[in-house]
């Protein structure tokens, strides 16, 4: 089987945001860590080719000026917001970098071509490594979702959600939603990060990756009836096997760190990242070969999400 073509090459953790004003945008890791990049295009399709525009870089030295991870685009009450994770060196301390949580913003109405403020660490109560930071909306509460480790559980980072205050600080405690703890969640690293929201057919269900970064990455579901109280771990229900996985057969490894736009039509999409090989040479970290993927997300009769297999590409026209 021919390699699966990617809709953008070298983009990991792509998030896509359709906006009122008919466009598309896209964001995600660059291989060098060193900029928030944005790009916009009235279709899917176009994204592949439009002009590409670095609203921020990150600066010489200072607790924010490696490894910039991770950053989403949200038009949140009025301006826009990008959400990213970024560390102070690239030094790993006690088995883990060192990211915190930052947010810029613009109140111009085109984000490309505005200015951008950067507004600072958004702080959780841990100051511990954290990262894979979103925010959505609920019946007029704004909440944030990432990922964090805490000292006292084994792993990584797990989930949790808090209330926002205003789109650059929350408010009362975090509450965990999920830890890693499941075989497929623990395979080289425990793991549970990249949290991504979708609201349909009476829920709300949150992705999220597991494992480490290699052919072992995969994705995990949880889900909440949506008139339950978001912020009661126990009204949420964690599936306990992966939702989306490597398949050989199409060299398509490791997909995850996903996001969830529409198609010009208003089909769901899903949108990921994955490798077509697995024989990594050097450290992983700077690979620069996760790709990003667009496929067609289904729904089965009883109202939830079928993700298929990343192999199931020709759902969506790429590039």
């Amino acid at each position: 089987m021919s390699a699966i073509k990617p809709l953008i090459p070298q983009r990991a953790d792509p998030f896509i945001y359709k906006h009122t004003d008919g466009y598309y945008y896209f964001t995600a890791s660059v291989p060098e860590y060193d900029r928030i990049e944005l790009r916009k295009a009235k279709t899917i399709k176009a994204l592949s080719s439009a002009e590409t525009v670095s609203v921020w870089h990150k600066p010489e030295t200072g607790p924010y000026s490696e490894l910039i991870w991770a950053p989403e685009i949200h038009f949140v009450r009025g301006a826009w917001y990008v959400y990213f994770a970024a560390a102070p060196t690239r030094e790993i301390k006690d088995e883990l970098f060192q990211h915190r949580m930052y947010v810029i913003s613009c109140h111009d109405a085109d984000p490309l071509s505005g200015n951008w403020h950067f507004d600072g660490q958004i702080e959780t109560g841990m100051d511990t490594f954290c990262l894979d930071a979103t925010v959505f909306e609920h019946k007029g509460i704004l909440y944030y979702l990432w990922a964090q480790k805490q000292n006292d559980i084994q792993g990584n980072s797990n989930l949790y959600i808090a209330e926002m205050k205003s789109p650059t600080e929350i408010k009362g405690e975090p509450v965990i939603l999920t830890k890693p703890e499941f075989d497929w969640e623990i395979r080289g690293f425990w793991v549970n990060e990249g949290p991504a929201v979708l609201h349909k057919n009476g829920k709300i269900y949150v992705t999220y990756s597991a494992s480490a970064t290699d052919e072992n990455y995969c994705m995990g579901l949880l889900s909440i009836d949506d008139q339950a109280d978001l912020l009661v771990t126990d009204n949420w229900h964690k599936a306990d096997q992966p939702v989306f996985m490597t398949n050989e057969a199409a060299k398509m490894f490791g997909p995850g760190h996903n996001s969830f736009t529409q198609s010009e039509e208003g089909e769901d999409l899903l949108v990921y990242h994955a490798r077509n090989y697995t024989e990594i040479e050097g450290d992983p970290l700077w690979n620069p070969d996760r790709h990003t993927f667009v496929k067609k997300l289904n729904w089965d009769q009883q109202g939830n999400p079928v993700f298929g297999t990343p192999a199931d590409i020709q759902d969506i026209i790429s590039a």
